[in-house]
């Protein structure tokens, strides 16, 4: 078999169906217009500069996937990487299952990416990737906290003061991102044996954790932010308008 008939070796796969309702009424959080493109292409388009990903996987809204596949295949994306688009579930962790089910034979290292992180280098992306390739079976990208974070006990009634019961060593935390990068099949695993409830479940690499698999941290970046809020949306624009002023796109 030639190398370009070989299957895809590292895959992405992107949950891309929920509503985003912290950002408030309107399109689903992925399809927001950041710089007049959907984020979700910027998402795409930032997995695919990497050279090593030659397969993204976009979990689309159980009833938009029509609607996500006309986004792909209307904005210019890298001609070396094949897009799939399939229909969601309800959370997070059945979306990238259905999206791990998508997945054809031959891929060994997969990245899941926030749609909600639009923004993410590529250095980053290849860090991740590297790092499974050399025998982690599951890598976050992370950065240190700026701020100091306490544990509280979360009161009985919205509003009410909270007590706090413990302060965490700040040097010993990180804040994690995506994309997150596995070998295909530890996360395949997870997906089989976690069940869709609790700690972890909303975040692959927790999953891990709970299959009781090591999970390593690479350095992430301060622009891989994920955009939730309204003022995310803010800091976005401005930072792709850095971008323009510098890279000249």
């Amino acid at each position: 078999m030639s190398d370009d008939a070989r299957p895809p070796r590292t895959a992405v796969v992107i949950p891309a169906a929920g509503r985003g309702v912290r950002l408030g009424p309107g399109a689903p959080k992925a399809l927001r217009a950041l710089n007049g493109t959907p984020m979700l292409i910027h998402a795409v388009r930032a997995m695919a500069a990497s050279r090593a990903v030659s397969l993204v996987v976009v979990v689309a809204p159980s009833d938009g996937a029509a609607e996500v596949k006309n986004l792909l295949d209307t904005h210019a994306l890298p001609d070396r990487t094949d897009y799939l688009v399939v229909p969601g579930g309800d959370t997070r962790q059945e979306s990238v299952h259905l999206g791990l089910q998508a997945l054809p034979e031959g891929v060994t290292t997969v990245l899941v990416h926030d749609a909600a992180r639009p923004l993410v280098p590529v250095d980053t992306v290849d860090a991740v990737i590297e790092a499974v390739r050399d025998g982690a079976v599951a890598v976050v990208p992370a950065l240190p906290l700026a701020d100091t974070v306490k544990e509280v006990e979360p009161a009985e009634k919205p509003g009410d003061p909270e007590q706090v019961v413990a302060t965490p060593v700040r040097a010993r935390l990180r804040a994690v991102q995506t994309p997150q990068g596995f070998d295909h099949d530890t996360l395949v695993n997870a997906h089989a044996t976690i069940a869709p409830t609790g700690e972890g479940a909303t975040d692959d690499a927790g999953m891990v954790e709970r299959l009781g698999a090591p999970v390593v941290v690479v350095p992430g970046h301060e622009e891989a932010f994920k955009v939730t809020r309204p003022l995310d949306l803010v800091l976005a624009e401005a930072v792709l308008a850095r971008r323009r002023a510098n890279d000249g796109f």
